[in-house]
């Protein structure tokens, strides 16, 4: 990977991140709104098999980036498109394009999402209404309209984000902090009561093994419908390994896995806590979107509602950071090679904001934008073109088609296909026959 001249263009020059600064922009490239899902995506398949997925899609989350790091070390690209670009020319380019902007497209909704449901709360809790009374200023849809015009889309207008990005990350150290801490009080709080109960120590382990059998009763297909793709949704931080890679000081393949391989374990460990002390304060009653079950909470209003604020200040700033690359992958793709344009720039930002809007506005839940978004894009990027990059770029004088490593990517691909096709049966099986759940119905 070291930086060349080509056809007389510039020479590339690499910022120099250190390791530690590399694990954090990737972790935070993990992380999103999913992390607000995982508690419902426990209470539709219990603890147990939920833990079992979790590691599982962790690690192969982590050998999905192996086979990037080493697709991208055959050619030297460090950029997701360039390998689609590389293994099937313009229509690889073009097709990898279309899946991270609809990925990003779907991120950006379940922010808007957040800004939706947690927005009127936080109005009606500074006005002290202890419920919603109906004024057209707690009404999330327009106050969404309100945000995306007042705030987002002035800083989707700028022509770089320079230090917002920075200040995207901080203010994103809130999300990946605040949500687990309610719901470890809430929890510790049921766990004080139960073992403050004669014979303590039995009563609190016939307690657990009761809750673990009863999840293991009511797993169906139906209801593990939007688990996967929640937790896919969860982790996909593909696009973004590329370019953390060369920005990385003394980068090597082997030293860039291992930042993988941290993050994905530290944020392992954050959705895990996050999900169980969640499921553990409300079971059944766990909504898709994580905060939103605290609003029937009353001893714990001001810590959620510094959450929520955390979070709504999170959201609404990443909303911009995501719509930036968005618009630079349109632009590449429909006009590559062309000089910056304000009408295009304007545009484009525009559009996208409307088109978002109108989802956030008419899709009813959270869980659906979770769901969709994970059962599609995400496979896509986490495990189908990997795999697919993999084959094509790598050659056959190094590793023939029926080698092992490749053997193994293209059974990696094909999981992905599966995955895709079974979670949006279920998904449009739910649709059609009308199902809907708020938790776990434990």
């Amino acid at each position: 990977f070291l930086p060349h001249k080509s056809g007389g263009k510039k020479e590339i020059h690499f910022t120099d991140t250190s390791f530690g600064m590399s694990v954090f922009n990737l972790s935070n490239a993990i992380m999103g709104s999913g992390i607000l899902g995982l508690a419902f995506a426990m209470s539709n398949t219990g603890v147990i098999l939920f833990i079992i997925l979790l590691v599982f899609i962790a690690i192969l989350s982590a050998y999905s980036i192996h086979l990037l790091l080493k697709s991208a070390g055959v050619i030297g690209i460090r950029a997701y498109e360039q390998l689609g670009n590389r293994a099937f020319g313009t229509k690889g380019k073009i097709l990898a394009a279309f899946v991270i902007t609809v990925h990003n497209v779907g991120a950006m909704s379940s922010y808007l999402f957040i800004v939706k449901s947690e927005l009127p709360l936080v109005i009606q809790a500074f006005l002290g209404k202890q419920e919603n009374t109906g004024e057209w200023f707690l009404d999330g849809n327009y106050l969404v309209i309100i945000v995306s015009i007042v705030i987002i889309l002035p800083l989707a207008l700028m022509k770089q984000l320079g230090m917002f990005s920075l200040r995207h990350h901080i203010f994103f150290i809130y999300l990946f902090l605040m949500p687990p801490l309610p719901t470890i009080m809430s929890s510790f709080e049921t766990v004080l009561t139960v073992i403050s109960l004669p014979n303590a120590n039995v009563s609190f382990v016939i307690v657990i093994v009761i809750q673990v059998t009863w999840d293991i009763q009511v797993v169906s297909p139906s209801l593990t419908a939007y688990t996967i793709p929640i937790l896919a949704f969860a982790f996909v931080c593909h696009p973004e390994v590329l370019p953390i890679y060369t920005e990385l000081r003394d980068a090597t393949k082997k030293r860039m896995q291992k930042v993988a391989n941290i993050s994905i374990l530290a944020m392992f460990t954050m959705y895990l806590l996050t999900a169980l002390f969640g499921y553990l304060t409300f079971f059944g009653a766990v909504e898709p979107e994580l905060l939103h079950t605290y609003s029937k909470v009353d001893a714990l209003d001001v810590l959620i509602l510094c959450v929520r604020l955390a979070v709504l200040v999170a959201v609404t700033l990443t909303v911009p950071v995501v719509l930036f690359p968005i618009r630079r992958a349109v632009l590449q793709t429909i006009w590559p090679d062309k000089p910056f344009h304000w009408a295009k720039h304007i545009g484009i930002a525009f559009g996208l904001i409307v088109i978002v809007n109108i989802l956030v506005i008419f899709v009813p839940s959270i869980r659906d934008i979770f769901g969709l978004i994970g059962a599609t894009s995400a496979p896509s990027l986490i495990f189908i073109l990997p795999g697919i990059f993999y084959l094509r770029i790598v050659p056959s004088e190094q590793e023939p088609l029926l080698s092992r490593p490749k053997i193994q990517a293209a059974c990696f691909a094909a999981l992905g296909f599966i995955f895709m096709v079974m979670s949006l049966s279920f998904i449009i099986i739910d649709w059609v026959t009308g199902q809907s759940r708020s938790g776990g119905g434990h």
